[in-house]
């Protein structure tokens, strides 16, 4: 274990994933704070309805952005390292240039889609306005290269900072509308209004720390990646890679919705909400272990070994959180939210196998980018998504919101497999050189 901490890479690794947790840890506390206002103040079905609409909006995100921020990192971040300036900025403006196309591009399609789709989701034609205005959120929500930029210039303690100001925002407004006993649409203004800050603020601190490095002269958005090769390869797939992961978060909760009904989709959304919270140690490690990598030789044996130790690291301290929730969750639920929220708990332990495999496969889609085979972990996407939706209709039509779990579940399995074929496969390539 002393070992550990004499590698640099594993001490920068802690260091930034120290930033994203201190962040993480308080936004997790006002995020319950905020589900818990926002359940109690509009009970099962109207809060099921709230997270219907920001999940349609979710949902456009995703399957429009192209998460260019690992276009940042993949060309820019090494060559910061190398003193070329230049193809940072050449890719810092590729990647601005694709999130304000697909940003406008996906608010047009999902504003005009409201109206045929919405009905399908189970959102009434008295609530189609206010998810309308909500997806004019678009052209900010998801937008990636400011955290890109902050990444690339390792300044993760800035990321963990903005990563705190929404969602305390958001709990202290839900708490103001569940005391003073705000109206439905209050709701939906207070998760516009918190989003659209933080992503300007999120914008601000990018530009910010470009100017002071004298490195903002010069990016202009531009759809003509001069010398960065292969950039819109990577982008394309890593855009189709992150239009496939929407699957499993916005359109699993309006498939949820569309079978079961707004309550459905609410107690869905609290659930996998809480096993998610177990899951922040992989997502903090994931995070930083990118940008880490892209420094290393990967024909070596550093950086396997540092996968391995973020692994077990993440397996530590993620099983502590996975055995409170399982042993708590329930009184939880009860407590926090009301005894109509206590069925949430069944689907609790069920998503709970999610993290489990987060765990243990963090570090994977990052290796494959690093190695320069974008297209594996699309593939892997691809097969998991579609054993997701081969079985998800079934399996809830059956089981009800456990039956949607299960699915969650076993998509994920699916993909963790593939995701470890495939780096498998580029171990033995590499290290064969």
């Amino acid at each position: 274990m002393k070992n550990w901490f004499r590698d640099t890479h594993f001490r920068s690794l802690l260091r930034n994933v120290s930033y994203l947790a201190a962040s993480r840890g308080v936004a997790a506390v006002a995020g319950i704070a905020t589900l818990v206002f926002a359940g109690r103040g509009l009970g099962v079905t109207l809060f099921g309805m709230l997270i219907l609409i920001t999940s349609y909006a979710g949902a456009a995100s995703g399957l429009s952005k192209f998460q260019s921020w690992q276009l940042i990192i993949r060309y820019g971040g090494a060559a910061l390292t190398a003193g070329e300036p230049q193809t940072f900025k050449q890719a810092t403006g590729f990647a601005f240039a694709l999130d304000l196309i697909s940003g406008f591009a996906g608010m047009a399609a999902a504003i005009a889609l409201l109206p045929l789709l919405g009905p399908w989701f189970k959102i009434p034609g008295q609530y189609i306005w206010l998810a309308m205005i909500y997806c004019a959120l678009l052209p900010t929500m998801g937008a990636a290269t400011p955290i890109g930029v902050l990444r690339a210039l390792d300044r993760f303690d800035l990321i963990s900072w903005q990563g705190t100001t929404d969602p305390i925002a958001r709990a202290i407004l839900a708490a103001i509308a569940w005391w003073l006993g705000w109206s439905f649409p209050a709701y939906i203004a207070i998760w516009f209004v918190t989003n659209l800050g933080g992503d300007l603020y999120l914008w601000f601190l990018a530009w910010r720390e470009l100017r002071r490095r004298d490195l903002l002269t010069g990016i202009r958005p531009t759809l003509k990646p001069k010398g960065l090769p292969g950039a819109w390869k990577f982008a394309i797939n890593v855009n189709l890679t992150s239009s496939l992961m929407t699957a499993w978060g916005s359109i699993a909760r309006l498939i949820v919705g569309g079978l079961l009904g707004p309550a459905s989709a609410g107690l869905y959304r609290i659930a996998a909400g809480l096993a998610d919270s177990t899951q922040k140690p992989a997502d903090l490690l994931a995070k930083a272990y990118f940008p880490e990598v892209m420094r290393m030789d990967l024909a070596s044996k550093h950086p396997w070994k540092l996968m391995l130790r973020g692994i077990a690291l993440a397996t530590g301290f993620g099983l502590i959180a996975v055995t409170i929730v399982v042993i708590g969750g329930k009184a939880l639920l009860a407590a926090l939210l009301g005894p109509d929220f206590v069925p949430a708990y069944p689907v609790l332990l069920v998503m709970l196998g999610v993290p489990l495999l987060s765990m243990l496969s963090f570090p994977l889609p990052s290796m494959l980018y690093a190695l320069d085979r974008p297209d594996a972990p699309l593939k892997a996407r691809l097969v998991a998504t579609i054993a997701y939706f081969a079985i998800v209709v079934p399996l809830t039509t059956r089981f009800d919101t456990v039956g949607a779990a299960a699915a969650f579940v076993i998509g994920n399995a699916v993909m963790v497999a593939v995701l470890a074929w495939y780096l498998q496969r580029e171990y033995h390539r590499v290290r064969a050189k």
